[in-house]
């Protein structure tokens, strides 16, 4: 249960990243304070864990035929959702939503990777020598 709490943590703070760049890079994006922020990251967190796999579900020959980018729309659609939910976000316009959820999206890629390359790996199984997979009979 550590392990995911920690893990819940760090995705939260990938996210408040991704909100902070875009709301420093994006005309049309800000937010007031930081209770502010961490409520946009809690509410756009459960929007991406419960909305978001309903709404690829059901663009899913859309996203298909896009070659994905329904996603990014998908992800701009409750990123200006989260603006006009909670009091002190601001996302002023979809096109706005669109390059705020690319930054987000962007923070969120190239931070997991790096954290996952730099995640210990476990040690082989004992059964496996240097030479590579060995097969039990």
């Amino acid at each position: 249960m550590h392990n995911s709490f920690v893990n819940l943590l760090v995705r939260w703070l990938v996210l408040a990243l991704g909100v902070v760049l875009s709301a420093h890079f994006v005309t049309g994006i800000s937010y007031d304070n930081g209770e502010t922020l961490v409520v946009v990251v809690v509410v756009l967190s459960l929007c991406n864990a419960v909305l978001k796999p309903l709404l690829v579900l059901f663009t899913l020959p859309f996203i298909v035929l896009s070659l994905g980018v329904g996603v990014w729309i998908i992800n701009a659609l409750l990123f200006y959702f989260v603006g006009r939910l909670v009091t002190g976000f601001h996302v002023a316009s979809f096109s706005a939503a669109l390059w705020g959820a690319l930054i987000v999206s962007m923070t969120n890629l190239l931070l997991s990777r790096m954290l996952r390359r730099s995640a210990v790996r476990p040690p082989p199984p004992a059964g496996r020598g240097p030479g590579g997979d060995v097969i039990d009979v």
